[in-house]
């Protein structure tokens, strides 16, 4: 295999996201950052999940995105459009064009490194497994996998809430779904947040980005 070849598995991964466009993306961030600056930090979380992406075993690697592609989406991604509706309802529709064992992050966690999805993404990572679970440190998670794609277990689950995580873990349970958790991240929302995250993964684009815009930020 090439190094320009990514890796071959059976899961299809979804990278849910929006186009970095200053006032639409990372708002949490301004201030101390301005909307340009916020939405360049979010193009570079962005590029750093769909660059790890790449080096991680998939059937295929779908962006699904609200917006238009950038300079920051690389070759060997399929680009869908984001659905209408509440947050909920997108990410059920991204579970809907699944036939297969789908796993869903987000662009707010850049630190995501192999390691962390190697469980799920294993030859055996859905042996006796329905769902994997990504909690954030919000309250919320940060990734969700479905052996048997289903958008009903997605669908009416309340977002950006403490609870969360816990609501969408039980309705995983409740539908009778064996649970595995993979680690507990913590997603970019505050400039804080922002400080915690580029210290977890210095090399990024992400930490890069934070570096050169030079600000002073409260921890």
């Amino acid at each position: 295999m090439s190094a320009r070849t990514p890796p071959a598995g059976t899961t299809t991964l979804l990278v849910i996201a929006k186009e970095p466009v200053p006032g639409r993306v990372k708002t949490r961030l301004t201030p101390p950052f301005s909307p340009g600056e916020a939405a360049e930090l979010a193009a570079a979380a962005l590029e750093d999940t769909l660059r790890t992406g790449l080096t991680l075993p998939a059937l295929r690697r779908v962006l699904v995105l609200e917006g238009r592609p950038g300079p920051w989406t690389p070759p060997g991604y399929d680009v869908l459009p984001q659905s209408a509706g509440t947050l909920d309802e997108r990410i059920a529709a991204a579970f809907g064009t699944c036939t297969g064992p789908a796993l869903l992050i987000g662009m707010d966690t850049p630190q995501i490194a192999p390691s962390l999805l190697a469980p799920a993404l294993a030859p055996g990572g859905w042996d006796g497994c329905d769902a994997w679970f990504g909690p954030a440190v919000d309250g919320g998670f940060w990734a969700l996998g479905l052996a048997a794609p289903d958008p009903g277990l997605v669908r009416g689950v309340p977002m950006s809430r403490p609870d969360t995580g816990a609501i969408q873990r039980a309705r995983l349970t409740g539908a009778g779904l064996t649970v595995r958790n993979l680690p507990p991240l913590r997603d970019v929302d505050t400039a804080e947040d922002a400080l915690h995250v580029a210290a977890a993964a210095p090399d990024g684009l992400f930490a890069s980005a934070l570096s050169r815009l030079g600000r002073a930020v409260v921890r």
